[in-house]
């Protein structure tokens, strides 16, 4: 069977999707029988739901079955088995080196541009809701048909020297694999920076999550006027992602949500956390407050308290990760 032209995935016309939808829908997939292939606008489904799943959490169809939205929806959708999805997740984010061309293609394309991966998902909802495919049955999973927009989170945090730096062993492996050698060295590349980019987005929004989108040090919310401010906080690693390992880069509990002043504050070394997660300023800084009253006002008690502010669910801050901080950011001035 002939592969879908790459414009079916990255540039689909009305008329594709229409196609596409109608060959989902006219699925009659009989238990035991084999799956049928993947079509694009489903392809890229499974991309989208990477921003929001992390398929190695799911490894087995029996972990896939706990799995939330929109995997469910998914499973009924397009009448496969909710293991199938996160195995297209690991082919598109660069796990699996014998990953079939074309999904490495898309998912290149589509990772290192925001813009267009917004653009190619409104455009296939747009078409299922044309076709009768409502919002119970394919949930909008990235918020983005009421008009927002689509903005991967913490990325501020990367660097791009580091990214790269972090990737030369697995560029290596991919080269050294046969199927690699038939791939260009600069999409490969792409692949596994946009996906680097997409697990620093779940790791950032687990962080903010986990700390009910509020800064950790004086409290500010993220969301004013019942709408979410995205530059109010940020979401960053305790421990760079740059020192971390690639379990720690993914770990919310290596992360703190802070406001812009107490995020820098952090990541310089003027304030710094115990395993009692007790505030401490580096010494000479509250020295500083007595003539720098706009300094006192930022940093002081109030607005920063004795503790960190946590919800009492909240999982935390690793403690391996606060000691680093405390041995190699917090300085004296």
């Amino acid at each position: 069977m002939a592969q879908p032209d790459i414009a079916e995935f990255v540039d689909p016309s009305p008329a594709m999707l229409s196609t596409q939808w109608k060959s989902v829908l006219d699925r009659n997939v009989l238990p035991g029988q084999r799956q049928v292939d993947f079509v694009p606008c489903e392809i890229v489904l499974c991309l989208c739901a990477s921003l929001v799943l992390n398929h190695r959490d799911f490894s087995s169809e029996n972990r896939a079955k706990t799995a939330g939205r929109p995997i469910p929806e998914f499973h009924s959708l397009f009448q496969r088995r909710r293991r199938s999805f996160f195995a297209k997740m690991a082919n598109l984010d660069g796990s699996l080196p014998n990953a079939g061309m074309r999904d490495i293609e898309v998912a290149a394309r589509l990772l290192s541009d925001s813009l267009m991966l917004q653009d190619v998902y409104l455009r296939i909802m747009r078409s299922a809701r044309l076709h009768g495919i409502d919002e119970i049955v394919l949930p909008d999973f990235l918020g983005l048909e009421g008009g927002e927009s689509l903005v991967l989170s913490g990325q501020e945090e990367l660097v791009l020297s580091d990214v790269e730096f972090s990737l030369e062993g697995a560029l290596q492996k991919w080269r050294d694999h046969p199927k690699g050698k038939d791939i260009p060295a600069e999409m490969t590349e792409r692949l596994l920076i946009g996906a680097v980019r997409v697990g620093q987005h779940r790791f950032a929004e687990d962080v903010l999550t986990n700390h009910g989108r509020r800064c950790v040090f004086c409290g500010l919310s993220g969301s004013i006027g019942g709408r979410e401010r995205p530059r109010l906080l940020t979401a960053s690693h305790i421990k760079p992602w740059k020192d971390s390992d690639n379990k720690e880069r993914l770990d919310h509990r290596n992360g703190f949500t802070a406001c812009p002043t107490h995020d820098v504050a952090f990541d310089t070394g003027l304030i710094t956390v115990d395993e009692d997660l007790g505030l401490h300023y580096a010494p000479g800084v509250e020295a500083e407050f007595e003539h720098e009253r706009p300094l006192r006002l930022a940093l002081g008690r109030p607005p920063l308290g004795d503790r960190l502010i946590l919800p009492d669910r909240a999982a935390r801050p690793d403690v391996a990760c606060l000691n680093w901080h405390r041995d190699k950011v917090f300085v004296a001035i």
